[in-house]
């Protein structure tokens, strides 16, 4: 398999493309740190955040003015742990942790893009935003864009130009108001069927021969990733095969993957605070991919499961991949 792949719901899109015994394709950050020592350093959030500028610091070095946004300088495991607004001195005082920074609060569209880079160079890139629902961490849906947008890339191009320019392999960095907030020396495992056929063939390209090719001109459409989620304390079981046959087998569905194991205990996995992820369909029309999610609805109980009463803004879900 060309990818090295923790969650077994994710292994289908990867399983049937030969990639070479040597090739090493990570998605989880502590393989992409370990595989890559002379760009590891950007997991240190506060040393990005400084190469672009930004006003922030170490906790102990008091800011300027409030707000301010804190979070671990390096977190491997991501999900948004431990991060948070600071509104005050007052705040920063009774938050002061050691190991965490402060940067300045970043207004403006959340966005995670993925790109491919070789030698420094950006080849490749798509764009995503989620649609959320409650202030908890959920998110009902991300959408993965078929345009572009020309600043962004080019701010990103710039910055890895300029930072990484050696680096050869896939880039997922999120941005807030054009600037960014994380960046991870991998991809995002969600939807690599929603980038277009052919897009994982390129990927292992990429690590095993250090080019990009991927012709998708007039192929792009948007994505769409769909999520249901039940509540925290329950205990799920896996929907039957064929239950899960016939959601793959509905009009306009992608892919499903069932996101979670029945024989560990829920608050072992990893999941926003405000509910357990059940399952993530993918599509390209998003009213077939709410079908979807509700006819795989039927397999749980009615009780145990969360809907969206809201339709927010968008933004970037904080247990984003």
């Amino acid at each position: 398999m060309p990818v090295c792949e923790a969650d077994p719901w994710r292994v289908q899109y990867f399983e049937t493309v030969p990639c070479p015994a040597d090739v090493l394709i990570p998605t989880e950050d502590c393989d992409a740190w370990a595989w890559n020592p002379r760009e590891s350093w950007i997991y240190d959030k506060l040393r990005v955040a400084r190469s672009q500028g930004l006003d922030c610091g170490p906790h102990g070095v008091v800011p300027k003015r409030f707000p301010v946004f804190s979070k671990p300088i390096v977190n491997l495991k991501g999900m948004g742990v431990a991060s948070g607004a600071l509104l005050s001195l007052a705040d920063y005082e009774a938050n002061y942790t050691p190991g965490h920074f402060w940067t300045e609060m970043l207004t403006g569209d959340h966005v995670s893009t993925d790109c491919a880079i070789v030698q420094g160079k950006m080849r490749w890139w798509r764009h995503t935003t989620g649609k959320p629902f409650g202030p908890n961490g959920m998110f009902d849906h991300w959408i993965v864009h078929a345009e572009s947008r020309p600043a962004l890339h080019g701010y990103i191009s710039s910055w890895a130009g300029t930072h990484l320019p050696d680096y050869t392999g896939m880039l997922n960095v999120e941005t807030i108001g054009g600037r960014i907030i994380d960046a991870h020396l991998r991809f995002a495992d969600q939807w690599p069927d929603l980038y277009g056929k052919g897009w994982v063939e390129a990927l292992v390209r990429l690590y095993a021969e250090k080019s990009w090719h991927f012709p998708e001109e007039g192929r792009r459409r948007d994505g769409y990733s769909v999520v249901l989620f039940g509540r925290h304390g329950r205990r799920f079981r896996h929907p039957s095969a064929d239950m899960q046959a016939a959601v793959r087998a509905m009009p306009g569905v992608s892919s499903l993957q069932i996101t979670f194991h029945e024989d560990k205990p829920p608050e072992d996995h990893a999941a926003p605070p405000g509910g357990f992820r059940l399952a993530i369909i993918n599509c390209h029309d998003l009213d077939q991919g709410f079908a979807a999610r509700r006819r795989l609805a039927e397999a749980f109980p009615a009780d145990d499961l969360l809907w969206p009463d809201a339709a927010p803004a968008l933004a970037l879900a904080t247990d984003s991949p």
